[in-house]
């Protein structure tokens, strides 16, 4: 067994994470960068200290979840979600159940909330976010964000929901509100169901192709009929129909049957 064989043993086996699920020269590549910087000579020597160090795990965990977002990314498929997605979603459900899954610092939620509120109140929203990473599921909470955070939101959104606080942007207490945060492990816990949209964007990228199928055929079961499935522009489904989707418009995709 190699000294990595070993270390994804050792990790599943202390996080319950299983890295084998995850692009090997990837993740390799990621983590040697990490271990050579903290002075470790190998991977086995690197799961050991990682074992008696908290602070050690959680830097680990940090470089291993991918954990660049800002609000609006991509704003052409926002503009998608708040004038075709959201309104057609709206006329069978007013209170709609959203999934912000991988939803890294926190950026992907609030963004969801804003969009929404532009359609139905704020007192009709709930969202729920999942990620792996309890450091960045506190970082979310928190909703302090740089400048560059906020390049592609509305000014009319910005002035609305943001009061600034020297060179950063606090999310007001109002749009928090509407989001609650869970930590959730996509590749072993459990999918709730009857969803009307899940959001899922720039983490399929990461994982191997049997991973990524493990993923969308649970999204698929999670998802209501005619509910949506919002994916990253770098991670176009090339065989929708495999897990009962059909196109409803450049990177949505709406399951078609219960």
């Amino acid at each position: 067994m190699s000294d990595y064989e070993q270390f994804i043993e050792g990790i599943k086996r202390k996080t319950g994470i299983d890295l084998a699920l995850y692009k090997e020269a990837q993740m390799k590549r990621r983590l040697t960068s990490l271990y050579e910087k903290k002075g470790y000579r190998n991977f086995v020597d690197f799961l050991k200290a990682l074992e008696q160090d908290r602070d050690l795990m959680n830097e680990f965990l940090d470089r291993m979840t991918i954990n660049v977002s800002e609000f609006y990314r991509n704003g052409k498929r926002w503009e998608v979600l708040q004038k075709k997605i959201f309104p057609k979603l709206l006329q069978s459900n007013k209170r709609l159940k959203i999934w912000s899954a991988a939803c890294s610092t926190g950026e992907e939620p609030y963004s969801l909330v804003m969009v929404l509120s532009q359609l139905v109140p704020l007192s009709q929203i709930q969202i729920i976010a999942t990620d792996l990473d309890e450091n960045v599921i506190q970082k979310a909470k928190l909703g302090v964000y740089p400048e560059r955070s906020l390049a592609e939101v509305p000014n009319d959104i910005k002035a609305k929901y943001f009061e600034q606080e020297g060179s950063f942007y606090r999310v007001k207490d109002e749009i928090k509100r509407c989001v609650t945060f869970k930590k959730h492990n996509l590749l072993k816990d459990q999918y709730d169901s009857n969803y009307d949209l899940i959001v899922c964007r720039n983490v399929m990228i990461y994982f191997t192709e049997e991973a990524k199928d493990q993923i969308y055929t649970n999204f698929s079961k999670s998802l209501r009929k005619d509910g949506i499935l919002f994916v990253g522009s770098t991670e176009q489904i090339f065989n929708p129909s495999r897990y009962e989707f059909e196109v409803e418009d450049t990177f949505f995709y709406r399951r078609k049957n219960n």
